[in-house]
């Protein structure tokens, strides 16, 4: 039996990137492009390279490509390293796995290292597929947990919880990751949502930009860990917009979303560096009207538009700066 499991790319709606510094957001996933996995039983345990790992080039141009569009690290080490946490979960929760030996293939179409979450994704989908292969069952926060640690613990790659959370349940999520709760219970208080609850919206990104997340979040991390008082009041004022986009998507008033988001990115220009690419991603959006922020670490952005009309402006603005416009698909699997 072919076991075939799929994530997709989370979108940062807003409180973003307070998730790590216990703060608050939502976010969601979208099934415009998605990460797969197929495992199957084998005689031996195999990890299949994808694009991401090659290692033949038709010339040294294609390697500098390469390694342009992905860096030096492929996959596998994602793929590695998650059967290594699932193994290791199931090993302090006595759960004996059968003796059975598996080869696991991945691909992937997320676009990389623009703040999509790509990576998570593909933790996310080789989590699913290990857990129905053994037929273990893990509760979404600490599926969402498991998959962070990959990447925190295994990988040393600073991250934080709101994208595995999103992709965990797969659908809109509103986090709280109040210190209080991860104390408490290992894991934030999460609140899934209907996606009709949301305005319409669109989600911007460029191939040409491309700033891995750990770069960002270290140096904000350290500033945090030092009690950078800007850094500290950022995370509150993330924490408090999140507050109140959460509060007037209840209330029906999605039209007052869009300021909000505004808000968010204006703040993380004011503490995180911002490269003029990104920026000028952000100005094109606001200049016909539409709102903007970073998806997420940066690379694509999201926002509301008012009318077909302005989404076609969207379009036509962005397109000669080799900017893509879509409208996500939001992912509702409850």
């Amino acid at each position: 039996m072919i076991i075939k499991t799929t994530s997709y790319p989370r979108a940062a709606l807003i409180g973003n990137p307070s998730d790590g510094y216990f703060g608050k957001t939502i976010a969601f996933v979208f099934s415009n492009f998605r990460a797969e996995v197929l495992l199957y039983e084998s005689p031996e345990i195999e990890i299949v390279p994808s694009v991401y790992d090659s290692l033949v080039y038709s010339n040294i141009q294609k390697l500098n490509d390469d390694v342009k569009a992905y860096g030096y690290y492929g996959g596998i080490r994602l793929i590695k390293a998650t059967i290594k946490v699932f193994y290791n979960y199931c090993l302090t929760k006595g759960i004996q796995l059968p003796e059975k030996n598996f080869t696991v293939r991945y691909q992937s179409d997320i676009p990389y290292g623009l703040g999509l979450a790509g990576s998570s994704a593909i933790i996310t989908a080789c989590m699913k597929a290990l857990m129905s292969f053994y037929e273990v069952s893990i509760p979404k926060p600490i599926l969402a947990n498991l998959v962070l640690s990959v990447e925190n613990d295994e990988l040393k790659i600073a991250a934080g919880l709101q994208d595995r959370v999103a992709q965990a349940y797969e659908c809109p999520v509103y986090m709280d990751f109040n210190k209080k709760y991860m104390d408490q219970q290992g894991y934030g208080k999460y609140e899934p949502f209907d996606p009709a609850l949301l305005p319409d919206l669109y989600i911007a990104y460029r191939t040409d930009l491309s700033e891995g997340s750990e770069v960002v979040h270290n140096t904000f991390r350290e500033r945090y860990h030092a009690g950078d008082p800007q850094v500290l009041d950022a995370i509150r004022q993330w924490s408090e917009l999140t507050e109140k986009a959460y509060e007037f998507l209840l209330r029906g008033q999605k039209s007052r979303l869009g300021q909000l988001l505004n808000e968010n990115f204006d703040l993380r220009r004011k503490v995180m560096p911002i490269s003029k690419g990104n920026i000028l991603m952000v100005e094109l959006a606001r200049s016909v009207g539409a709102t903007a922020k970073f998806t997420g670490s940066g690379g694509a952005v999201i926002g509301t538009y008012e009318g077909d009309s302005m989404f076609h402006q969207l379009v036509e603005t962005m397109a000669p700066h080799r900017i893509q416009v879509i409208k996500p698909a939001i992912v509702y699997n409850i």
